[in-house]
């Protein structure tokens, strides 16, 4: 049974660090370098991620400064980020580019809480979702005559403290972002 807990805790995990990359790559209304963690962009033939082609640094609370490892790449980073769905508009300094993180607007604060929200229940429906698995895992052992009726139900009141468990770290993780949103 400790290998069921052991799965669906590292599953679970798995679920919580989905949301965090996730929710990392909103907008708070500050410059943070990881908002540019998906923006890709083609480079001779590949897909890369801009942040493994340039350095992003936040100098200051509204601005981004990305300076590529390779020169050439620069007009394609700043059209990748054009067409992103971040909404930002670079400007183009000849070696490196500045990117002004403009004021969130209250409708706009509300729609990436609203976006925040999905991912959270996402990731509490993955939670769910792993533990239905180990609940199934529990019962299939008493079907299999490894283990008892006590210890099956012993092993579900675990699987449901794990549940427990996650679910309250998705919404402390949810809350804070939320708060970082519109707070900011």
């Amino acid at each position: 049974m400790k290998d069921i807990f052991d799965d669906a805790r590292l599953r679970m995990t798995k679920a919580v660090e989905s949301l965090d990359s996730h929710l990392s790559v909103l907008r708070t209304g500050r410059a943070n370098a990881s908002m540019l963690n998906k923006v890709t962009m083609d480079y001779y033939g590949s897909t890369m991620p801009i942040n493994q082609m340039a350095n992003i640094t936040a100098p200051d609370a509204r601005t981004l400064v990305i300076a590529p490892f390779d020169r050439s790449s620069l007009a394609g980073i700043e059209k990748a980020i054009r067409d992103s769905d971040l909404g930002l508009n670079p400007a183009n300094k000849g070696d490196s580019l500045f990117i002004t993180i403009p004021a969130l607007t209250e409708e706009r604060r509300k729609e990436l809480v609203k976006n925040a929200k999905n991912y959270a229940e996402e990731a509490r429906v993955a939670v769910r979702n792993v533990r239905q698995d180990a609940m199934k895992s529990v019962k299939q052992l008493e079907k299999d005559k490894l283990a008892s009726l006590d210890e099956v139900k012993r092993g579900e009141v675990e699987v449901q403290k794990i549940t427990d468990e996650f679910i309250a770290k998705v919404e402390a993780t949810f809350s804070k972002k939320e708060a970082d949103i519109l707070g900011s």
